[in-house]
C-alpha cells in the first residue's frame, strides 16, 4: 500500500532530522540499504548465469549457432554485473580503511610492486651480488 503525500512528506522530514542528528547512524542504515540491493543484483545475476549455460548448451546440442552466442553473452553479462555487485559489498563487512593519499608511507610501502623490485634489483647490482 502506497504512502499518502502526507506521510510520505513526514517520512521525508523524519529522514531528514535523523541524518542531521546522527549522520554516522544514518549512513549505516543507508549501508544496509545498499548491501541488500548488491545482494538483490548478484542473486539475479546468478540465476542469469545458470540461464546463459542452459542456452549455450541447448544451442549447442540443437546446433543453433545464435542460441549459443547469445547464451555465453548473457553469462559474461551475468558474471560482470555479480563482480560490480559483489566489489560494491554484498556481506555488509565493513572495508577497511585506506591511508589519504597524502599522508607519509614508510619506505616499505611506498611504491608499486614494480617500483619495489627495481629498487631491489639495483640495490643487488649495488652490493655486488
Amino acid at each position: 500500500m502506497p504512502l499518502s503525500d502526507e506521510e510520505a512528506r513526514l517520512l521525508a522530514q523524519l529522514e531528514q532530522s535523523l541524518a542531521e542528528e546522527d549522520p554516522e547512524f544514518a549512513s549505516t542504515l543507508r549501508g544496509s540499504k545498499l548491501i541488500a540491493h548488491n545482494r538483490r543484483v548478484a542473486a539475479i545475476c546468478v540465476v542469469g548465469f545458470l540461464a546463459g549455460i542452459a542456452m549455450l548448451l541447448g544451442g549447442a546440442v540443437s546446433k543453433m549457432t545464435w542460441i549459443g552466442a547469445a547464451g555465453f553473452i548473457v553469462m559474461v553479462a551475468s558474471a560482470y554485473l555479480f563482480v560490480r555487485a559483489w566489489r560494491r559489498g554484498i556481506s555488509g563487512a565493513q572495508e577497511p580503511t585506506r591511508p589519504a593519499p597524502s599522508s607519509p608511507r614508510g619506505p616499505k610501502g611506498s611504491g608499486s610492486f614494480v617500483e619495489r623490485m627495481e629498487e631491489r634489483w639495483q640495490r643487488r647490482q649495488d652490493d655486488g651480488y
